[in-house]
């Protein structure tokens, strides 16, 4: 059992977790959880509990509260973490194993000691940060506690992700360090190192002219926002660029005394770009639910012991859940790989593939950089063809890969084998569950049939539950009936967090349809008008326009592509989230051609 306070309050048992409901003995657990291993007076609790404006009864109430949350510990079967009264107020006791404070702050407090290098100091910050699993205690209304205490978690995990930055720098890894950068500095604008760093990363990837401008935008942001000049530290970074120099060991900072960077003997050109490292940690997937048949049967054949690599692959519809589940898998069997689960992204954060090649040379270089023994499980995630992903598959016994891909990747089973688990939506109890798992079961059962409406607005696709279940979360208040009401309207546009850009069912499916020929794009578009019962290939030449052979053809591209299911010798179904994505292009091309 594990106390969640890095995100909503929740208790987790295993891979699943409980998110507390908004209640006064929430904002008890929270007070006492963040002073865990002290005594808590009382008078802090009730601020904790009550704000400035307490009650006459407050202490009496106290005790209730302390009741109530007791009862709560008894319904989840917490034993481990007993709530003590002691003289002044109350103690919880927690260690890094209950409690992800105190295991971040450990993990830490490991990363600063002398005896590691800076691979081994990165894992560790990064494995520190994946602790960390949405908004900060979202479901705790105290007001008193987010003013006083979760500005001071923000800032210290913003300070772990600028060392985490910085050691990228260190190592070469500009790309991964940009990837984390480009958010960061849009969420906190005002913090100037995050865009030295950026600024930085850019030049060294050779493209000066995107730092220029990104430090151009950062100068305007402080004199119109705050009516500061930029620090001296970017503008010698900003005089560095211009002049070309070289700016020394990545990762320095330049605003350290010394002064500027000497200019590089004979050139002025820009540093030779490092080749980012592809590998990262495997996180771990939050209130994950459902496919219990492919999690055990991947399982099962990724520990068990064989002569060969095991190469798992799974495949299916954008934001069906490919890479939760492969993520959620390889936490399970974290015991079988004592030389670490690596995440490997096949794609760069603008959709495009990375060469296989390269990406098979840079994933061994850096196991060569962390000297770890005993198997490693590679995670190869969003892999666009068979031939981009062979370079990096194991071999020999002990190997172990979990590809996914939106495609079907029959060329790489056919010659390199494995096992293949094609996702298909969720079931309505599934859906039910998830939302029961995200939002507690309360909130859930007080409106079911406000829940079994949410999964069917969202075609039970993972992604658009897992972003309607965070709006609710973090809107606790709001009813579910509601918010269904609200996404009924248009759930496409509506499925999507306006914090994360990335969390949009539009932005994905608009990002999957770019990948395809634009002739199977128009195809996809064209087929949403078919019947949502099924389809055969007559039906797919009469909408496309063409014979049936070369009908059948596009749609076995479109089906291997996850935008259909299914196929020949029986008839082919579109999901319905990707229909109404499909009819809403074929409206829009309507309206455009109408003007």
């Amino acid at each position: 059992m594990r106390f969640q306070l890095l995100g909503p309050l929740s208790i987790a048992d295993g891979p699943e977790s409980v998110v507390l409901q908004p209640s006064k003995p929430t904002n008890l657990l929270a007070a006492l959880l963040l002073h865990a291993n002290g005594v808590v007076s009382a008078d802090h609790l009730q601020q904790a509990i009550w704000g400035e404006e307490q009650p006459a009864t407050a202490k009496a109430a106290l005790q209730t509260c302390v009741l109530r949350l007791r009862r709560l510990f008894a319904k989840h079967a917490v034993t481990e973490v007993p709530i003590e009264a002691v003289p002044g107020g109350y103690r919880i006791t927690a260690g890094p194993r209950t409690l992800d404070l105190i295991a971040f702050r450990e993990q830490v407090r490991q990363a600063a000691g002398p005896a590691r290098d800076a691979a081994a100091r990165l894992r560790l910050l990064k494995d520190a940060l994946s602790l960390w699993q949405g908004p900060l205690l979202a479901n705790v209304r105290s007001d008193v506690l987010h003013r006083d205490v979760v500005p001071r978690l923000a800032e210290e995990r913003l300070r772990v992700v600028e060392r985490v930055c910085d050691l990228e720098l260190s190592l070469g890894r500009c790309g991964e360090a940009l990837t984390e950068l480009w958010g960061v500095t849009r969420e906190h604008p005002g913090y100037e190192r995050f865009h030295e760093q950026l600024i930085e990363a850019l030049y060294r990837t050779g493209r000066q002219t995107e730092a220029l401008a990104e430090y151009r935008r950062i100068k305007g942001y402080l004199l119109d926002e705050l009516g500061v000049d930029p620090s001296p530290a970017l503008r010698r970074l900003e005089l560095a660029i211009l002049r070309g120099d070289d700016l020394g060991p990545a990762g320095d900072d330049l605003g350290t005394a010394g002064g500027e960077r000497p200019q590089a003997a004979g050139t002025g050109a820009a540093p030779k770009p490092a080749p980012p490292s592809p590998l990262s940690s495997v996180p771990v997937v939050p209130s994950f639910t459902g496919r219990a048949a492919e999690v055990s049967a991947m399982a099962a054949r990724l520990t068990e012991e064989r002569d060969e690599a095991v190469t798992v692959l799974v495949s299916g519809a954008p934001g069906i859940g490919k890479s939760a589940l492969a993520h959620h898998v390889a936490h399970l069997v974290r015991d079988a790989f004592p030389g670490g689960r690596y995440l490997v992204r096949m794609s760069g954060a603008d959709g495009v593939p990375r060469p296989g090649d390269e990406v098979a040379a840079a994933v061994a270089a850096g196991l060569r950089e962390r000297e770890r023994s005993g198997r490693v499980l590679l995670v190869l995630d969003d892999v666009v063809d068979a031939d981009q992903v062979r370079p990096l598959l194991p071999v020999g016994p002990g190997g172990a890969a979990v590809v996914t891909s939106r495609m079907g990747l029959a060329g790489l089973i056919a010659t390199h084998g494995g096992w293949v688990h094609r996702l298909s939506v969720f079931t309505p109890g599934e859906s039910h569950l998830m939302l029961r798992l995200a939002l507690g079961a309360e909130r859930v059962e007080r409106e079911p049939e406000a829940a079994r409406r949410l999964g069917e607005l969202c075609g039970h696709f993972p992604l658009a539950l897992r972003i309607a279940a965070a709006r609710l979360l973090t809107r606790p208040e709001l009813r579910l009936a509601d918010c269904a009401d609200w996404l009924a309207d248009d759930p496409l546009a509506r499925l999507s967090l306006t914090d994360t850009p990335g969390m949009s069912v539009d932005r994905v499916l608009n990002g999957a349809l770019e990948r395809l020929d634009p002739r199977h794009a128009d195809a996809f578009v064209r087929t949403g008008a078919l019947p949502a019962d099924g389809f055969r290939t007559e039906d797919g030449a009469a909408a496309l326009g063409g014979c049936a052979a070369e009908a059948e053809g596009v749609l076995e591209r479109l089906a291997d592509s996850g935008f259909l299911e299914e196929g020949p010798p029986g008839p082919y179904r579109m999901h319905d989230l990707l229909r109404r994505y499909a009819r809403r292009i074929a409206e829009r091309s309507r309206t455009t051609e109408k003007v």
